[in-house]
């Protein structure tokens, strides 16, 4: 026997054994359906972010997605229809739901079916599409978006593309793609919450009468909650616990979580009342059974797939969930930037647009960043589905990060436009989406759970090259295969882990410039491509020490978590800002978004880093850790001030940047609309600067000292009476004062708030006619 295989049976046989005895103890309990949710959808872009040394060619060779020309001529023809077809105060105030004509067009054009193939008559729609429709109608009414996004998410359509048999994909995918049947997908227990591998809802396999025959079934019971479009749904996709004892089906007693589609008209299915989720307005409610029969040909899959439910949700959900919430949140902090930007301009207080103010101007310029960086993950997210992965780490991490920016960008808003934005009427073009900003924190598994158990939790199991595998050596039945896969994985993973250590030393010590670029980077960003890098193999580093150190016990400390599932996605957020600077051919008039967003990465990545060797359990670990990856201190700082007025800038006033900053934004064309009224309101308030400017200089000057109407209202008629300025520059202005008070007027009501109908009938107080 070679030395070398001699050498490695001894320190398989004394050193490996012992520590796989000892990794066994510490690894935590799995259940099976943790074991699944674990191991389902694919590992993609995050594993190179957790490698410590990330192929940037890699990122770069990704194919930047593109809408087709079917794709296109939907969202600049039925997309701009149907949002026409919608107004936001209506729909939340009088008909507390969509219009029967929207409700008929989203059928007639297969908004339902963007997802469904073609051969089935749907769309076929690629999921870059779908999040750009989805983002668009976003930004003009909630109720309008959650009713299309929903049944092209996690539900019906998509279990039965990927899993369906051949007669209920012919029967059911046609008809859910014209609108013949709405889908709702209850999973949401009471008792459950979050922790939807928890529900207790439950069938038992039993035979029972089904079309006059006595049939092999189910008896189904269940109860659920926020059950999206179950109000209006033909046809519930339900997930329950199956039991057969009387082993009807085989020895297996317990058969597991399964998926079946139910039609509501089924005797027993009871739809509940509906939820109210915050002004919405979309269809939400309830949904129970007792003891309700149904064949199990209604099992999704068939019988076959009985027990397989988990799998199946796991493995779509990532999917759904990476093109839904983060595409809707996106259009709402679109719509907030675009829409507050202009109001900044529009709106001046002491003789000065408000968004000159340096206060105003941080937080716009941060608002304007965070949709930056928000739009990217989207956008790559997305184009991450359309080449076939499933990635369920990537898809938790842009739903938690994109809608806390949403949170941050409409709550910066409604700062910037004060009064306007706390009193609710049809011209209040941001009341509503403050409103609703909660529901996207909560849904598809709440932001808390999802920050401190999921991102870290399930990415340093999944991305990491080596722990998966080990633990998959450590279960393996075989003992002698145990301990071989076991002692070959674990020594790389020690070597893996040095090389880090060494490299996260030597960054530390010398700077990121020691690592080399094997792509050709723009040289304005070349900086940030090393630093993520030096990143990465602290990350990396980190993670392997922090595993090491807790073991299983890793799982309850959720703080520590949360802070490098926090590190791992600033990487992949930052990623993402470089791929769309790159994707949008470099353009310019972006750099001062994309050097703000990075450098917020930068800072956020290093101050989570910072906390876990601060807070770490072990004081000596920690300070160990620190040394290695900081030797000098902290060496990111936050973004400098100088970044934020040209972002504002860019904001502020009408062009290609701010067009294409927030290219999904539904811009409506009738005059009384809120939005229309902005655009208008921003060309002429920029037309108006210079004849604002001389009145103000002869104010200066004390032309116009004492004289009773040398206000702001009656400045403008001083000055044309006293020939300051001309009858064009007086109309100039006349206008502009239109459509500013039409921008900042606050709508007023009946004082009988309680009668529905006062809502509608809405006094005008704006003088229109005064310059």
């Amino acid at each position: 026997m070679p030395l070398f295989q001699r050498l490695r049976n001894w320190r398989k046989n004394t050193i490996s054994a012992y520590i796989l005895k000892a990794f066994k103890k510490a690894l935590p309990p799995m259940s099976s359906t943790e074991k699944e949710a674990i191991e389902a959808g694919t590992v993609w872009w995050e594993a190179e972010l957790f490698s410590g040394r990330p192929d940037w060619q890699k990122l770069m060779g990704y194919p930047a997605p593109s809408l087709s020309a079917q794709e296109q001529a939907f969202l600049d023809n039925e997309v701009q229809q149907v949002c026409a077809l919608v107004n936001d105060w209506e729909v939340t105030t009088q008909d507390l739901d969509l219009p029967e004509a929207a409700w008929q067009y989203i059928k007639e054009k297969k908004f339902l079916g963007m997802i469904i193939p073609v051969q089935y008559g749907g769309l076929g729609f690629s999921a870059f599409a779908h999040s750009e429709v989805i983002t668009r109608l976003s930004t003009r009414n909630s109720a309008l978006a959650v009713s299309v996004m929903v049944p092209n998410s996690l539900g019906p359509a998509e279990l039965l593309i990927h899993y369906g048999t051949p007669e209920q994909k012919n029967h059911y995918l046609p008809r859910l793609a014209s609108g013949q049947e709405i889908p709702a997908f209850a999973l949401t227990s009471p008792w459950a919450g979050s922790d939807a591998a928890a529900i207790p809802d439950s069938g038992v396999v039993c035979k029972g009468l089904w079309e006059g025959e006595e049939v092999l079934g189910m008896r189904v019971s269940w109860d659920k909650r926020y059950i999206t479009l179950a109000p209006v749904c033909t046809l519930l996709g339900l997930a329950f616990r199956l039991y057969d004892p009387d082993g009807l089906l085989g020895e297996q007693k317990e058969i597991g979580i399964t998926c079946a589609l139910v039609p509501r008209d089924h005797h027993g299915v009871e739809i509940g009342r509906r939820h109210f989720p915050l002004n919405a307005m979309f269809m939400n409610g309830p949904t129970r059974g007792k003891e309700v029969f149904m064949p199990l040909s209604f099992i999704i899959g068939g019988p076959a797939m009985a027990g397989q439910g988990w799998r199946m949700l796991m493995e779509c959900l990532a999917a759904g969930r990476a093109i839904s919430l983060p595409s809707s949140n996106v259009g709402m902090s679109q719509l907030a930037v675009r829409t507050v930007g202009a109001y900044a301009r529009i709106r001046t207080q002491f003789n000065l647009p408000v968004g000159r103010f340096e206060g105003v101007e941080e937080v716009l310029a941060r608002m304007g960043t965070n949709m930056y960086a928000s739009n990217a993950v989207r956008i790559m997210t997305a184009g991450a589905v359309d080449l076939g992965e499933k990635p369920s780490v990537v898809s938790s991490m842009a739903k938690y990060h994109v809608t806390e920016h949403a949170r941050s960008i409409v709550n910066d808003a409604m700062d910037i436009i004060g009064g306007k934005g706390i009193c609710l009427g049809p011209s209040n073009f941001l009341g509503r989406a403050y409103q609703q900003i909660p529901i996207g924190i909560t849904v598809e598994g709440a932001n808390i759970l999802t920050r401190s158990l999921i991102i870290f939790g399930q990415g340093a199991i999944r991305c990491h090259p080596y722990i998966l595998k080990e633990m998959q050596a450590a279960q393996e039945a075989d003992p002698v295969t145990s301990l071989d896969s076991f002692d070959r994985l674990f020594w790389q993973h020690i070597g893996f882990s040095t090389r880090n250590g060494l490299r996260t030393l030597a960054s530390g010590l010398l700077g990121a410039r020691i690592f080399t670029l094997r792509h050709q980077a723009a040289p304005e960003t070349m900086i940030y491509y090393r630093q993520l890098t030096r990143l990465s193999g602290i990350l990396a580093f980190m993670a392997d020490i922090t595993m090491l150190a807790m073991g299983g016990s890793l799982k309850r400390r959720e703080k520590i978590s949360a802070r490098l599932g926090d590190v791992l996605a600033r990487l992949y957020i930052a990623s993402c800002v470089l791929k769309q600077y790159e994707n949008n051919g470099r353009q310019q008039d972006e750099l001062s978004f994309v050097h703000k967003a990075l450098q917020q990465c930068l800072f956020d990545a290093q101050t989570a880093l910072l906390q876990t060797c601060r807070n770490f359990p072990n004081r000596a670990i920690g300070l160990l850790m620190r040394l290695v990856s900081f030797p000098w201190g902290a060496s990111f700082s936050a973004p400098a001030d100088a970044l934020d007025s040209p972002i504002c800038e860019q904001l502020m006033q009408p062009g290609s940047t701010r067009d294409r900053l927030t290219a999904n934004c539904y811009l409506p064309t009738h005059p009384e609309d809120p939005v229309s009224a902005i655009e208008q309101a921003l060309v002429y308030a920029i037309k108006a600067e210079p004849v604002e400017a001389k009145i103000r200089q002869d104010e200066k000057n004390g032309l116009f000292k004492n004289h009773p109407d040398a206000n702001v209202r009656d400045i403008a008629r001083l000055a044309f009476d006293m020939n300051r300025i001309s009858a064009e520059e007086y109309e100039l202005l006349a206008i502009r004062n239109r459509l500013r008070d039409t921008v900042i007027h606050v709508d007023d009501f009946p004082k009988d708030l309680r009668n529905p109908a006062a809502f509608m009938n809405i006094r005008n107080t704006c003088q229109g006619d005064r310059p």
